[in-house]
């Protein structure tokens, strides 16, 4: 009678299937690790940085400001708004 080295088939699927289930399991947790760590990135950026106003907004309203004031004509509120906005 011949004797068998190894585990045999029975033990070769039993032994890949572990590999296989630990292998996704890892690969799961490092996914997770990884949209938890993104999320978190984006929750900060989105903290960290308000929606800013353009700056060319303050001036606007400072011209607006001094056109209702008196200070300025309509006109020059006009022409200073256009070179503001580059039209």
């Amino acid at each position: 009678m011949m004797r068998r080295r190894g585990p045999g088939l029975v033990g070769a699927v039993a032994r890949t299937a572990v590999v296989a289930g630990t292998a996704t399991a890892v690969s799961g947790r490092v996914a997770r690790r990884q949209q938890n760590k993104y999320a978190a990135q984006e929750q900060e950026a989105a903290a960290a940085a308000p929606a800013a106003e353009p700056e060319y907004m303050a001036e606007l309203e400072q011209l607006a400001q001094l056109r209702d004031q008196g200070i300025l004509s309509p006109e020059e509120f006009e022409a200073k708004k256009k070179q503001i906005l580059g039209v």
